[in-house]
This record gives structure tokens, sequence and C-alpha cells, in this order.
């Protein structure tokens, strides 16, 4: 299991994070939801030890270790991936290589994982991740990655971001397959599509979890008041 017990996180003395407390399990997708500026990418960043993001108070529990004070490849090692919002460029790597890095993955997986994604094999395995390729491309190919990574736990932070609608059931096939394959998947969204998937979701606002639930309820919630929220970080109980 995967816990966050009353995470604080500020910057420049502005409190953006306050007293957050989660739980997540292995197999099982959740949703972070909430409007923009709301907290919701810099909770993700928390939980993978990014070095901007070190928490000011409180504890990160992963299977009964703390790992508050670890860093981002530690956590890494110990199966915590995050799927980037906006994924990088690499020049001179091409996608066979990128998704093969320090790793000895089969040929057959690297094209079972682009399969997956939408890219087909033989038009993406030599294409370099540079600007010559799309957002929408670089963030599938990104997500190729986090399947060969086999993570414990995978925070997709707006997964749906630079890519097409129709994309839009290729991403909740994939969670559901990381589901199936054991991995814990943590959906960071304001999307009802995608968020309605998740079994249990946490509705952020103010930098608190505002409300929780199972993710019809906070779906609901979400698009009867959050949708037109005119004081966003400024919660009201409704």
């Amino acid at each position: 299991m995967l816990v966050l017990e009353n995470i604080k996180y500020s910057k420049n003395s502005n409190n953006i994070i306050n007293g957050i407390s989660m739980k997540f399990e292995e197999g099982k997708i959740y949703g972070i939801v909430g409007n923009n500026g709301v907290g919701k990418s810099t909770i993700g960043y928390i939980i993978m030890g990014l070095s901007d993001y070190k928490v000011n108070d409180g504890r990160i529990i992963l299977d009964n270790e703390d790992i508050t004070q670890m860093p981002v490849n530690e956590r890494a090692k110990k199966g915590i991936a995050l799927l980037w919002q906006e994924p990088a460029r690499f020049e001179g790597i091409t996608v066979k290589n990128y998704l093969t890095l320090n790793k000895k993955i089969p040929v057959q997986d690297v094209e079972e994982a682009l399969s997956l994604v939408n890219l087909e094999p033989d038009k993406y395995l030599n294409r370099f991740v540079d600007k010559k390729l799309s957002g929408g491309e670089r963030k599938k190919v990104e997500l190729a990655s986090c399947i060969l990574l086999k993570p414990k736990y995978l925070i997709m932070d707006e997964p749906d971001s630079g890519i097409d609608i129709m994309s839009l059931d290729m991403i909740i096939k994939i969670v559901d397959y990381l589901k199936k394959r054991g991995t814990g998947v943590i959906v960071i969204t304001h999307r009802k599509e995608i968020a309605i998937q998740s079994e249990y979701s946490y509705l952020i606002c103010a930098g608190k979890v505002f409300l929780e639930g199972t993710s019809d309820k906070i779906v609901k919630y979400y698009e009867k008041t959050c949708d037109t929220c005119g004081h966003i970080n400024y919660a009201e109980e409704n």
C-alpha cells in the first residue's frame, strides 16, 4: 500500500498542499480530480519525489517503509513511476533505444507496448524522440515506456493532454490493462470520461481533499459544483 499522511507543502511562502492524506493499493485505479490550479499535479510530483517538491510536513509510506526523504531514483527502483503531462524530447535517441535504455527488454515486448498505445512498431521503432514527433505521439511513447517498466504504482498526470479525442478509448484501455497486471494507477484529471473509470477518487480544492469516495459520486459533485466554480482554491461546503 502507498499512503500519504497529512502531507503539507509550500513554496515561496505559499501553502500549496494543506494536510492531505490518501491511500492507494496495487491493482486498483484511483482518481485525483479537481480544477486547474488546485494542486493535483503537485500531489503527483510529491509522490514521485521530484527535487523541487520536498514536503514540509507529513509522511509518505510505501509498503510500511517511510520514503518521505527518499530521492526520485530510489522511489523509481521501488516501483513508482510518473507519466508526465508534457513528455520530454530527446535529440538523437530512437524510440527503440528510448524504450530499452539500460534494460534487457525483448523487442517483441517493445512492439507490443507500442501497439497497445496505437503506434505501429514498423513505423515508429526507428524514429527519433524529438520535435518531429507530435506531442500526442511523444505522449504515447512515454506511455509505452511506463507499460514496459511494469511499476507497482503509476501516476498519470493528465494522460489525455495533447492526445486527440479518439485516443481517449486507448487511455481507458491502457488503464484497465495496467490494473489487471497489478499496477496501482493514480490518474490526475479533470475529464469525466477518464475519472469515471476509477474505483475511488479524491476531489482536491485549496490543496486539500475536499471530498472522497466512489468515482461516480465524485464526478457528479464535480460536474454540479466545480465545473462552474467561481472561487477556485477558496473551498466552501455546498
